[in-house]
């Protein structure tokens, strides 16, 4: 780093930021398949915090290759690269007292990890969508199995390209057994638990 770039300290702190909107902050990273159903329970978890009154922001994989991430590809440097401004950003939005909520597949564990290390213990909440790889490909809600199947799409997570299983994730959740309102209950009920929404 730049011996010219000196960290300013704000006159608001995290902790300041959080008790103005009576929650604390977290970072919930669901990972898992293509198809598994990140973005379905995450988008119904936001909502579902929203009627509670928590402030919270969606950053979903699809979404952010529309502008922060437009510029990378899908090569293993360009998802390690990917999940790292993406982290940096649920980082910034925790400190602003934000419970974020982000949707990727994010394959490998060493990413995963990184993004964990940029918070405060118990912060980084990893949801594990451990639904089987089978009814995610029979699911394909974009197409993408098939095209990777054809050879028309390379790096494809499950198909030729590695995922790597959470060793220790906070919440596993499988799409295929519960119902979008089940695995919304199994998150409210963690985040109540563990004082993070009252």
């Amino acid at each position: 780093m730049d011996e010219n770039i000196v960290w300013h300290n704000y006159a608001i702190t995290k902790s300041q930021r959080s008790e103005q909107k009576k929650h604390k902050p977290a970072i919930l990273w669901f990972t898992g398949f293509s198809g598994s159903g990140k973005s379905t329970v995450a988008n119904a978890l936001e909502a579902a915090l929203n009627q509670q009154g928590a402030h919270t922001y969606l950053l979903d994989g699809d979404n952010v290759r529309h502008g922060l991430c437009k510029d990378l590809g899908f090569s293993d440097e360009d998802r390690i690269e990917n999940i790292r401004r993406v982290g940096e950003t649920a980082k910034l939005m925790t400190d602003a007292g934000l419970l974020v909520l982000t949707a990727f597949i994010s394959p490998f564990r060493a990413e995963r990890d990184m993004v964990r290390n940029l918070v405060d213990d118990g912060e980084f909440i990893e949801v594990f969508i451990d639904t089987p790889l089978d009814v995610c490909e029979s699911r394909d809600p974009k197409g993408l199995y098939k095209k990777a199947r054809a050879g028309e799409i390379k790096h494809f997570t499950g198909i030729d390209s590695s995922y790597e299983i959470p060793n220790n994730p906070e919440i596993i959740l499988d799409t295929s057994k519960n119902t979008l309102d089940q695995s919304v209950t199994q998150l409210i009920t963690y985040l109540k638990q563990k004082h993070i929404i009252g």
